[in-house]
């Protein structure tokens, strides 16, 4: 009996004394808890679930932020691949442009040189195509920059904006007293026949327009340079769209209804009988539809950057609208070249004249005309006997 009470003392004897140490220990239940740990080793193999919480998380945040990450990468990279596809078109579209607009030139230079002057709608067709060629010159930064954009001041900016709104405006404007002269064909010493008169209208419109767009454009901040910024809100894509696109065009099919209606009632011939008349609605329909695409996709974009929506890929899309923009300028010196007699004219003997001087020295020539001599006696047998 003395036996088994002498084995319950030395197994149960520790165990009551460390849960009196634990309960009649003044120290704090912390520290108390510790102490137990310490002494007890199996305590410290099951830990208690706080020590899960921190590495949650942190793997939750790990988790989240390599989510937007990989949105982010995946935006700039599609967003940089429509932008770099859409600069490789342009590019191809502008070189094609330019050199048609340069041969225009060339042929108008020509053709004055040859006949020492020209006829007043091929002067303001001349015109038209010089001021397309500025615009594609003035869109050189795009072809240079893209998919990365300009470093450049907001003055410079501006200025580049105001250039090109400008001359934009020049070339709309010049497609209006087209139509002025088209379809009411007016008399030789009508004001708008003059060339000063016309120069004068032109540069003020113009500028007058571009001034207004330059203030409510604004300097946005930032080191890229955009021609049309969306931040520059809904007011600048409004009033660029009414004043640079709706008015002028409007003035247009006011015109042409106008001379639709003299025509028919004189029964003449629509556009006057003339043969700029076709070149004239060709190039006018293509400058229309790129310029409304542009001013859409803008008017599109300042929406979203005052919703606060603004991403790369509309970044993007606005870069694909301005070179949809500028390929009008390239698109109607082409038409120009192919359309209008003269232009096209030039075009084929320069081309007949490229193929002669390539053609080999000798190798027969069956388009050449060689007139063989040919001997005709007049005198008749009397005048020989006498």
């Amino acid at each position: 009996m003395k036996l088994l009470q002498s084995l319950s003392r030395s197994l149960l004897g520790p165990v009551s004394l460390q849960g009196s140490k634990v309960l009649r220990d003044p120290r704090l239940p912390q520290e108390a808890a510790m102490e137990v740990r310490k002494s007890d080793p199996t305590t410290d193999s099951y830990p208690t679930s706080s020590t899960f919480i921190p590495t949650f998380s942190s793997t939750a945040a790990l988790a989240s932020s390599s989510g937007t990450t990989n949105t982010y990468v995946y935006d700039v990279t599609a967003a940089d691949g429509l932008t770099s596809r859409t600069n490789q078109a342009y590019s191809a579209v502008a070189l094609l442009g330019f050199c048609a607009g340069c041969f225009v030139v060339f042929s108008f230079v020509q053709t004055f040189r040859a006949q020492r002057r020209l006829a007043w709608l091929d002067c303001l067709l001349w015109v038209f195509c010089g001021l397309q060629l500025l615009l594609l010159l003035l869109s050189l930064h795009i072809v240079a920059h893209r998919p990365k954009y300009m470093p450049n001041s907001p003055l410079g900016c501006a200025a580049l904006s105001f250039a090109v709104n400008a001359a934009s405006l020049c070339g709309v404007l010049v497609l209006v007293l087209m139509a002025f002269v088209l379809t009411l064909d007016p008399p030789s010493n009508a004001p708008l026949r003059k060339p000063s008169v016309c120069v004068a209208l032109v540069l003020l419109a113009s500028a007058a327009v571009s001034l207004l767009l330059a203030g409510l454009r604004g300097l946005p901040p930032g080191q890229d340079c955009v021609m049309d910024p969306a931040p520059a809100g809904i007011a600048y894509a409004a009033a660029k769209l009414s004043l640079a696109v709706l008015v002028p065009y409007a003035l247009q099919v006011g015109l042409l209804v106008s001379g639709c209606v003299r025509q028919w009632r004189s029964k003449g011939r629509f556009l006057s009988g003339s043969e700029e008349g076709p070149v004239f609605l060709t190039i006018t329909v293509l400058v229309f539809l790129c310029q409304l695409f542009h001013c859409a996709a803008l008017l599109r974009a300042a929406g979203l950057v005052q919703n606060g929506q603004e991403s790369r890929l509309e970044r993007a899309f606005l870069t694909v609208a301005e070179c949809v923009l500028f390929s009008g300028s390239s698109g109607s010196m082409v038409l120009v070249l192919v359309l209008h007699r003269p232009s096209r004219e030039s075009l084929q003997g320069a081309l007949r004249q490229l193929r002669d001087c390539c053609r080999r020295p000798g190798r027969a020539q069956p388009n050449r005309n060689i007139i063989a001599p040919q001997i005709e006696i007049t005198d008749t047998l009397q005048d020989m006997e006498s």
